[in-house]
This record gives C-alpha cells, sequence and structure tokens, in this order.
C-alpha cells in the first residue's frame, strides 16, 4: 500500500490523499484549500492522477476542506462511486451546491474589476449545478458495518464524534497474500463533546494517518468555555453592543445553539441576559444544515437523545431567529439593540458575516466572538492574531470592537485529546503520520508522541508517500509535473506567510509614531520591500 500526501500536509486545510494498492487506487478526501495555500492557486491545480485510475473515493467527513474538491473531480471526468455515511452526504447535499455558488459569486466578482482594467477573464472552480451532478455519485454507509468497494480491499467508518457524520476510516488491503491495515483518523472530536457521540476507539493499525490541528495546546474544560461565553455575552449587552459569532455552519452553529438551550432549560442555571437577548443564525447554509441535524439525532449521544425523549428540542428555543433572505439581513444591522449574530463563513472569508463584521468592528462597544479554528491567510486568523485593520469590500475598518477567542468549542480534539485516543489503541501503529497541523502542532504532537508512546511520528510534506507492507504492483498514478506543482504551491504560502508577517510589523510601528522624520523613514522602508518584491 502506497499513501500519497496531496493536501492537508504541513497545512491544515485541503485534505486528500491517493492509496494505491495492487487491486485498486483510491482517495480519502478531495478537500478545498484555504486561507494563503486556496489563494495561491492551490485549488485551481491539476489533479496529480488520471480520473480514469481512480477507482472510488472515501469520504470522512463533510467540511468543506475535505469535500470541497469533489465537484472538480466531476468536472475533470471522474464518475466513480464516493463512499460516506448518510449524515455526510446528506450535508455534502447543501454543502457543495453552496460552495459551487460562492465560486460562481467570486468570479462574477472577479471579472466585473476584469472588465475595466482589460484583464482576462476568470471561471469558477465548479458551478452549484457541478456540485449538484457528483452528489448523484454518492453512496450510503452505516458506522461499523463492513463493505467492500472493490475485491481486496475493506473497510469500516467509526464515529470520529468531530461533526454530524464525520468518520475514522479503517482500511484493509490485501497484497501478495498479506493483509496491510491503514487507518485515517479524519478531524476527530473529543470525549464530553456536546451533540456528538465520543470518539470511536480502534484496536490497531498498521500506519495512522492522524490529524494535529490543536496538538500543541488544550482547550478549556466545557464549564470554563461555557462561563466564558455567557460572561462575553454579559458584558457586552451591558454596552449595548453586538455579539457578532463567525461560525462553520455544520457543526459549530449547532453546538452553540445547543449550549444556549441547555442555559434557557436549566431553572438553576438560566441565564436571563442570554433570555432577552434575540438570537439571530443569519446563514442559509446554518438553517439548512440544522434541519439535517434534525433529522438526523440517531448519531446524538446519549445526553442529548435524553433530551429529545423529554420533548425538548436541543436545537431551538424561544428568542431563536433563523434569517433566510438578504434583506431581513441586511436589516440585523439596521436594528442598534443588542444582539446575537451567527453568521458564517467561521474563518470570515466569505458570506454574510464579512457584512456584520464591516458594521461592528469599528465600534467599541461590540464583540467579535471567535469559536473555532482560523487558518493562516484567513481574515479570522488576521483579527485573532490583532490587526488594527481589516479591508471590508475595499474599505479599510478599523478594529474597535473587542476581539475574543474562545477554544473550547473547536470540533477538534486537542493535544491530551489526541494522545488519549493513540493510547487506546490495543495495537500501536508502527507508524504514525501526521497532518492537518500548522508547523508548530505538528511538531509539538510529534515530539508528545515520541514521548508517551516512542513512537516516532512522521510529518509528510506536500507531495511526498509513504509505502506499506509489499511493493505497489498496478502502474503508478501521479504526474510529475502536478507533485512538482504542489510543492512550488508550498512555497508560495511560506512566502505569503512572510510578506503578511513585515507588513503588520510596518503597520505597527507606522501607528506608533507621529514624527514626520520617523514616518520617512518607514516609507523609505517600505520602498526598499516593495522594489525588492
Amino acid at each position: 500500500m502506497k499513501i500519497t500526501f496531496l493536501g492537508a500536509a504541513k497545512s491544515v486545510t485541503g485534505s486528500c490523499y491517493l492509496v494505491e494498492t495492487e487491486r485498486a487506487s483510491f482517495l480519502v478526501d478531495c478537500g478545498m484549500f484555504q486561507g494563503r495555500a486556496g489563494k495561491n492557486g492551490a485549488n485551481e491545480a491539476p489533479f496529480p492522477f488520471r480520473m480514469d485510475g481512480i477507482d472510488f473515493v472515501l469520504l470522512t467527513h463533510a467540511h468543506i476542506d475535505h469535500s470541497g474538491r469533489l465537484p472538480k473531480l466531476w468536472l475533470d471526468g471522474y464518475r466513480n462511486p464516493i463512499y460516506s455515511t448518510k449524515a455526510t452526504a446528506d450535508l455534502c447535499s447543501i454543502m457543495l451546491p453552496d460552495s459551487g455558488y460562492i465560486q460562481e459569486i467570486e468570479a462574477e466578482w472577479s471579472n466585473r474589476k476584469a472588465r475595466r482594467s482589460g484583464r482576462p477573464y476568470e471561471q469558477p472552480l465548479y458551478t452549484a449545478e457541478d456540485a449538484l451532478d457528483t452528489l448523484k455519485l454518492f453512496k450510503h454507509c452505516h458506522y461499523d458495518e463492513a463493505f467492500s468497494p472493490t475485491p481486496g480491499i475493506r473497510v469500516i467508518f467509526r464515529d470520529a464524534g468531530h461533526v454530524l457524520g464525520s468518520s475514522i476510516t479503517e482500511i484493509w488491503a490485501e497484497e501478495g497474500g498479506h493483509e496491510t491495515k491503514a487507518v485515517f483518523s479524519g478531524d476527530l472530536g473529543f470525549k464530553g463533546k456536546p451533540i456528538l457521540r465520543d470518539p470511536a476507539i480502534i484496536d490497531s493499525a498498521d500506519c495512522l494517518v492522524m490529524e494535529s490541528t490543536y496538538g500543541d495546546r488544550l482547550h478549556n474544560a466545557v464549564a470554563a468555555r461555557s462561563e466564558k461565553l455567557f460572561h462575553v455575552i454579559e458584558e457586552t449587552a451591558a454596552r449595548g453592543g453586538n455579539i457578532v459569532i463567525p461560525s462553520f455552519a455544520v457543526g459549530r452553529t449547532q453546538e452553540l445553539v445547543y449550549e444556549f438551550n441547555k442555559r434557557l432549560e436549566n431553572k438553576a442555571a438560566r441565564n436571563e441576559v442570554l433570555a432577552r437577548l434575540p438570537v439571530y443564525i443569519d446563514s442559509p447554509l446554518a438553517v439548512s444544515a440544522t434541519e439535517i441535524f434534525r433529522q438526523n439525532m440517531d448519531c446524538f449521544d446519549e445526553e442529548a437523545q435524553r433530551l429529545i425523549a423529554s420533548g425538548d428540542n436541543p436545537l431551538d428555543f424561544p428568542n431563536l431567529h433563523f434569517i433566510r433572505t438578504m434583506e431581513e439581513s441586511k436589516a440585523l444591522n439596521e436594528d442598534r439593540t443588542s444582539k446575537i449574530i451567527i453568521s458564517a463563513s467561521g474563518m470570515c472569508d466569505a458570506g454574510r458575516i464579512k457584512h456584520h463584521l464591516k458594521h461592528n468592528l469599528w465600534r467599541k462597544e461590540s464583540t467579535i466572538l471567535f469559536v473555532g479554528y482560523q487558518a493562516e491567510g484567513t481574515l479570522g486568523r488576521h483579527l485573532t492574531d490583532g490587526a488594527k485593520y481589516a479591508k471590508l469590500f475595499g474599505e479599510d475598518i478599523r478594529v474597535n470592537a473587542r476581539i475574543e477567542v474562545i477554544e473550547g468549542f473547536s470540533g477538534h480534539a486537542d493535544r491530551e485529546g489526541l494522545l488519549g485516543w493513540v493510547g487506546q489503541f490495543k495495537q500501536k501503529p508502527s507508524r504514525i503520520m501526521l497532518v492537518h497541523g500548522e508547523d508548530s502542532a505538528l511538531t509539538g504532537l510529534a515530539s508528545a508522541i515520541g514521548e508517551r508512546f516512542g513512537i516516532a511520528a512522521e510529518i509528510p510534506s506536500p507531495g511526498s508517500s509513504v509505502t506499506l507492507g509489499t511493493p505497489v504492483l498496478r502502474a503508478e498514478l501521479p504526474k510529475e509535473g502536478a507533485e512538482r506543482k504542489l510543492a512550488v504551491v508550498s512555497m508560495l504560502d511560506e512566502l505569503d506567510a512572510e510578506f503578511h508577517a513585515r507588513l503588520e510589523v510596518l503597520r505597527a510601528e507606522l501607528m506608533k509614531t507621529s514624527a514626520d522624520a520617523d514616518v520617512a523613514a518607514l516609507a523609505d522602508r517600505v520602498k526598499r520591500y516593495a522594489d525588492y518584491l
């Protein structure tokens, strides 16, 4: 078995792994790159394999950084099955067309500028219609039930506890009379996460490909994160401001609604400020996703099931309002009374959240509350890193609002959660490949795994491969040029990060000084840097 790392290698987004065996070649995930990698052309780059050589796709979950390039596969001629859980397929039925619609809107916006400047027109990566066509390829599988997508390959999806329908993927491949087992963690949730069950325990693996998003840090305890959430709400409401929460439409939004419902239903701990504030879900995708959660309550944990049995809908409460139209969304920013606005996208790079930021970032009384991971190069990361200005719709907005981060709401396990999950393997994997993390998370988790388990975890580079067991006998699929392109995209990401870091240093120095001589010296440094670029 040979595994080639085509995405989320030394980065967080774009999860995609090519697996080749004697009998078959297939993908685990086919995600979209976000942040700097997405802006540097990684999504448009050609796939480094022939479409007629891919027998099937295994999809761990519906989040766009794992599923978002499936329609590009369709456009390039792929017509074989995509296997996932039912809940994942249900969520993809709304998320992929929504992603296609965003591609169309962004291309249209770019082409308006192109018409004025004489630049060539851009084509969307794919359209909503392409995404709908892709959905025809999905085949549903149940948790804990083995299936064989092709002779010699056996697969089981286990509950990953990350988002509705998310899976840990166990893969057994027969090669040369020997069976090799690889496990792909997908994105792992953590024990005690609201709504969903804990991640399943895996018995054994020859090779584990594991996420490391929070491999270098610990989350707040559930109780502590809840108290901080309501403290921020109370303080902001007292100032007369809005609480704006950039939130992933699938998973994080429903978890917040669940948390609010619990605090309102619990008479002993009822939060009266929350009871008075209107709460708006301003994301058509989040509205649809919440309905899909309600249709897949069999995936819920015991606590959520008890609430349902008692007659309490854990994803609803009296002052919760779902915003559907653009007119309703605009009206939220015309209303000056305090409110909670939960809107997508969670990293602030697209969607209605950008409009709410434009109307609230400059207000000292408002709070922008981040409850999820912010990838490098995104507007959300820019704000959580302490930016003083944010560019929105061509306008520089001064950041006067309070910026708060509560990491305990993340859908990802922290370092101890990841280590605890590995520790439950009865037979530890001989090789652990760490993916889906930034440098500090990857190296921090690799070090911790070595100390605790004596396993030298590896950190694969983009386009690199690892071979397990007997050599692959089937014709190799990757194309050299495409592999080199992955490496160049990675180099562009590093240069982009360095550029933005230097830009922030210069901007901070400029804000601190008013002396003409100092400003002139800064201008000279900026000019020299611009000439160098």
